[in-house]
């Protein structure tokens, strides 16, 4: 049996990424956001939104440029921590134990401790209600090369324990299934094996 619930925020999981961003002055910041993901290909497009009380808000507004850092298992109490302390109040940088690390295009900082990191530049902003949708344009994408394969050259991320949120719970990513475009492929094994 089904039921039927009011209209919610009910797609899962999505992922538990931080957000940096800079002002004019120097002075930078970080966030969690959920709400975050991918919207076109080429060119290659994200977004992320923000409740506008947010510190980050303005900054990004102003700026409009921002990161989005992937997290780790390993990251996952900095990542809880920068997304319910103020950075009005708060040096989330210092309290988080996380490291910045200059972008190579844009002005806010990277995260040293996440695996990949994208720089992206808002392109618009449309106010939806409780959120404003940044729309931005992935201008650089940063990677760990210790999650490189050294045979393949190929990006492997099932060795960085990538975090998820769900519905304000927080899970690592689980094992590896397959490969998009396995379950057409000839063979009979449902699980691919990563090479």
């Amino acid at each position: 049996m089904k039921q039927h619930w009011k209209p919610g925020t009910m797609i899962s999981p999505l992922p538990a990424l931080i957000v940096t961003c800079a002002d004019g002055k120097g002075h930078s910041n970080l966030f969690t956001a959920s709400w975050t993901g991918i919207v076109c290909s080429e060119p290659a497009m994200c977004y992320v939104s923000i409740r506008p009380e947010r510190h980050s808000h303005g900054i990004i507004k102003e700026s409009m440029e921002f990161a989005l850092n992937l997290t780790t298992i390993d990251m996952a109490k900095a990542t809880d921590w920068v997304g319910v302390v103020s950075g009005k109040r708060e040096d989330k940088w210092k309290g988080s134990g996380l490291t910045p690390i200059p972008a190579k295009i844009i002005q806010a900082p990277l995260i040293a401790e996440s695996p990949i990191s994208l720089e992206c530049r808002v392109r618009s902003i449309q106010s939806l209600g409780s959120h404003d949708m940044f729309l931005a344009e992935i201008v650089n994408v940063v990677v760990e090369d210790s999650y490189l394969n050294p045979e393949t050259g190929k990006l492997d991320l099932s060795r960085a324990g990538l975090l998820s949120y769900a519905h304000g719970e927080y899970f690592g990513l689980g094992e590896f299934i397959g490969y998009f475009g396995w379950s057409v492929k000839k063979g009979d094994k449902p699980i691919q094996q990563r090479k």
